[in-house]
């Protein structure tokens, strides 16, 4: 699966994970979703309320900063390293039980790419459902 990311901050997939799910046959079992970078991960987190995003980013953003002076891995970009280091602080993969065909997900929760990069990107995920 490939999603397109508008630029930095978290992106619900939890419809498009879902589809996948209903799609697969499976009534019951796991869904992992690996994303195949290391500029950006995946997070299960509250859905219904934007604030909760916008504090997250903004919590990470300070955590870690672009210009910190002892970056090295500049190359690609004042934001690759922090996008490096934000992905190692988070997960690239997430395990979501399936009861009922569905996704086991708690009333607030939902499935999101967390894009770390500033710019317009590609991201490549590969999503496993099976018993």
């Amino acid at each position: 699966m490939t999603i397109a990311t508008p630029g930095q901050g978290l992106h619900e997939i939890t419809p498009r994970i879902a589809r996948c799910v209903r799609e697969s046959g499976y009534e019951e079992g796991l869904c992992t979703i690996f994303i195949q970078h290391t500029s950006a991960s995946l997070l299960i987190q509250e859905n219904a309320d934007p604030s909760a995003r916008r504090d997250l980013e903004g919590w990470l953003n300070r955590l870690v900063r672009v210009d910190d002076p002892l970056y090295t891995h500049t190359m690609e970009g004042p934001d690759d390293m922090p996008s490096h280091i934000k992905s190692a602080l988070t997960a690239t993969s997430l395990g979501i039980p399936i009861a009922g065909s569905r996704l086991v997900l708690g009333t607030w929760q939902g499935i999101f790419l967390w894009e770390h990069r500033h710019g317009r990107y590609q991201r490549r995920l590969t999503v496993h459902i099976g018993a």
